[in-house]
């Protein structure tokens, strides 16, 4: 199959954080007040925290099924892809969460353009589980995810 050009590979690593069409992770979790982190607003499933945690714990995985040729996957859903808390335990635990989610983001980008074949099959994967396919997940879940914040956030009050 022909490989994508180096500007597909651009927008593709682009599309995992930017804010062309909505509201982009970064902004989505910036300022939010300590109390309001882990408040379930009435009528929503999940709090700030909650999301943000689930951001981080399925990016991560995504992110390990592309690297690690080693790669099981042996995550319970969905228990192991959401915090057992609604509230972060400390304001350590939200900053470490949100530069996980950076950091990991970051390392997707990289992926978008160093990997030799986006249509090749993940080595772990099966089928159509491709490294083109992860990337788009990831920024899929990503941006979902990150409306679900922005709701919650004007629910409470605490946005913009």
């Amino acid at each position: 199959m022909r490989e994508p050009s180096d500007a597909v590979r651009d927008h593709l690593a682009r599309v995992l954080d930017w804010e062309d069409a909505h509201v982009g992770f970064d902004s989505a979790v910036a300022d939010i007040p300590p109390p309001a982190r882990g408040v379930r607003p009435p009528g929503f499933g999940h709090s700030a925290w909650e999301l943000l945690e689930h951001i981080r714990l399925a990016q991560d995985d995504i992110l390990d099924f592309c690297e690690n040729a080693k790669y099981v996957h042996s995550k319970a859903w969905p228990e192991d892809y959401w915090p057992r808390d609604p509230a972060p335990p400390d304001e350590r635990a939200w900053s470490d969460s949100i530069a996980s989610c950076v950091r990991s983001r970051e390392r997707l980008q990289q992926l978008a353009r160093d990997v030799q074949d986006l249509t090749a099959t993940v080595p772990t994967g099966t089928g159509t589980q491709t490294y083109l396919r992860g990337l788009l997940l990831a920024a899929d879940h990503v941006a979902y995810h990150v409306g679900q914040i922005v709701a919650v956030r004007q629910a409470l009050g605490v946005w913009r």
